[in-house]
């Protein structure tokens, strides 16, 4: 009898938990948490929501809402894929109704794995409370960032309400993207994620000087100064890549669907030319698309064309294709994308593709080429919209030189 009743309290059991639905992944508001192990995890917001009878997620850096599309369910597990970078949250729905699971990357050769945690119902970022009188970060900052061997000036640009900070570091290549946090007493916390980006700075405010340090996915770390500056600004963008003026330029690489364009090709002829150099796994290329193509639909019928130049972290056709048409069908460009066919991490990338230029300084950069078919000058980097009146300046330069180069 009492085999009997253990059997039947075992199957009683098993049907129970059979029975019992999978962890819903629930709508609403949820704070993750990038896990480091020197504990300086990276910090983030995401909103799930429901958008034509299926659920979207919304990552949250400071004035941007990042839409993520891509969300599958199977029993308690979550996979979203990230829109761009090949970068992905894979995650189980625990009996608590949070999220443990990993941030997967795909690098050159291998996927890159971290820890990665959300809790439901917490909208903030980081807990804080007003800052002491006095404290205030609003303005321009002159910073240097140190690493072993490297060393790297940026201008940092904040605007603080009550506690909370938002603002980004121009840089180079354009600038850091959104940044969003606190200030506490003397200090300062801001941090971004955007499926490549995985950011989280601290600082110490001395009147108008902030130490600090930089975390930067899985490992990575840096240190850095900063005082306030209200001049501080970066090199010259227009001169900081040199091109041989003795050289044709020219090129042909495969477009998505493997055919050859060049820029000898009959549609650039005796036209304004707009050569994009990125990769699918740049932030700052994906600001620039975004305003390349509205751009290209303004300017084509005036003469104006643009090609992008894809340089990913594969030499694989097919893998590197399907990244940059993401790209294309995300921002609806019209314009021809091209596969170089060599990594961006090559040390002789430019030699192997564009000769003419001394080097590809950053991502992206824009190359002017006039009626002729000789290049007028040559941008670095792009600044998006999360830098305020830098992006709204360097739209009005772009749209000036090419209106001169219409003339």
């Amino acid at each position: 009898m009492l085999r009997i009743t253990g059997c039947l309290v075992l199957v009683f059991t098993m049907l129970t938990i059979m029975a019992t639905p999978a962890p819903n992944f629930r709508n609403g508001w949820w704070r993750a948490r990038l896990e480091r192990k020197d504990g300086h995890d990276i910090v983030f917001n995401f909103e799930v929501k429901d958008s034509g009878g299926r659920q979207v997620l919304y990552i949250r850096n400071a004035g941007e809402r990042l839409l993520v599309d891509d969300i599958k369910r199977e029993g308690d597990s979550v996979l979203v894929r990230m829109p761009f970078y090949e970068s992905q949250l894979r995650a189980r729905v625990t009996t608590e109704g949070n999220l443990e699971g990993v941030w997967l990357r795909h690098l050159a050769s291998e996927w890159q794995a971290m820890p990665f945690k959300a809790v439901y119902g917490e909208g903030y970022r980081f807990a804080g409370s007003e800052p002491g009188a006095g404290v205030s970060v609003s303005g321009r900052w002159a910073a240097v960032f140190r690493a072993p061997g490297d060393s790297t000036f940026r201008v940092g640009e904040f605007e603080q309400r009550g506690s909370r900070v938002t603002g980004t570091f121009l840089d180079a290549g354009g600038d850091l993207r959104y940044l969003e946090g606190v200030v506490a007493g003397d200090s300062m916390k801001i941090s971004c994620f955007d499926g490549t980006h995985a950011y989280f700075f601290t600082a110490r405010i001395d009147g108008n000087t902030m130490t600090g340090m930089q975390y930067s996915g899985p490992t990575a770390s840096a240190t850095w100064t900063a005082h306030k500056d209200a001049s501080a600004k970066l090199e010259n963008q227009f001169a900081m890549t040199k091109w041989n003026k003795d050289k044709p330029f020219t090129f042909t690489f495969r477009d998505l669907d493997g055919h050859e364009v060049s820029l000898s090709d009959p549609r650039f002829k005796g036209k304004v030319v707009l050569v994009q150099i990125m990769g699918s796994w740049c932030p700052n290329c994906m600001d620039e698309t975004r305003f390349l193509s509205g751009f290209y639909d303004q300017y084509q019928s005036k003469g104006v064309e643009v090609v992008a130049l894809a340089y990913e972290r594969s030499t694989d056709f097919a893998r590197s294709s399907s990244s940059v048409r993401t790209f294309q069908q995300r921002f609806h460009v019209r314009y021809p994308m091209l596969i170089t066919g060599v990594t961006v991490g090559d040390p002789q990338r430019t030699e192997k593709t564009l000769p003419q230029l001394d080097a590809i300084a950053d991502f992206p950069t824009t190359i002017f080429v006039g009626k002729d078919g000789k290049i007028a000058m040559i941008h670095t980097g792009f600044s998006g919209s999360g830098t305020g009146a830098h992006y709204e300046d360097q739209k009005k330069e772009f749209y000036t030189i090419v209106d001169q180069l219409l003339k």
